[in-house]
C-alpha cells in the first residue's frame, strides 16, 4: 500500500512523514530556508504560474483546476515519476503553503501519484 501524505510547510514535522517534499513552485512565505525539513523542492510538481494564476484559490474554479493540472503532469511526467519513486520507497509527504487545504493541488498530485504507482 502506497503511503503518501499532504501537510502545509507550516505543519510540525512527524517521524511518520518519511520523505519530505516541497511541491510548491514558489517559497513559502515566511519559512526561512534553514528551516524548513524537507529533502527535496520538486518545482516541476507544482501547476504551471498560468494555471495557478487563473485558479487564483478560487473553489469555484476547483474542478476545472484538477482536470487542467492533471493534463499538465500527464505532459511532464519528469516530476509525478521522481514522486512516484519516492513512494514506492516508504511514507511519502508533499508540503505544500496554501491556507485552504481543501482546494490546493497537493491534493491533485497525491491522488495523480497514488494512481500512477498502482498501475
Amino acid at each position: 500500500m502506497v503511503d503518501i501524505r499532504i501537510k502545509r510547510v507550516y505543519d510540525a514535522v512527524s517521524p511518520e512523514d518519511g520523505t519530505r517534499v516541497l511541491v510548491d513552485r514558489l517559497w513559502p512565505r515566511g519559512v526561512r530556508k534553514t528551516d524548513l525539513v524537507m529533502n527535496l523542492w520538486l518545482k516541476e510538481a507544482a501547476p504551471s504560474p498560468e494555471l495557478r494564476h487563473w485558479f487564483g484559490h478560487d473553489p469555484e474554479r476547483w474542478v476545472e483546476f484538477g482536470q487542467r493540472y492533471r493534463q499538465e503532469l500527464a505532459q511532464d511526467s519528469a516530476a509525478v515519476q521522481t514522486l512516484c519513486d519516492l513512494a514506492r520507497k516508504g511514507p511519502l509527504t508533499l508540503l505544500y503553503a496554501a491556507h485552504d487545504t481543501a482546494h490546493t493541488h497537493a491534493l491533485v498530485l497525491a491522488d495523480v501519484v497514488r494512481h500512477a504507482v498502482r498501475s
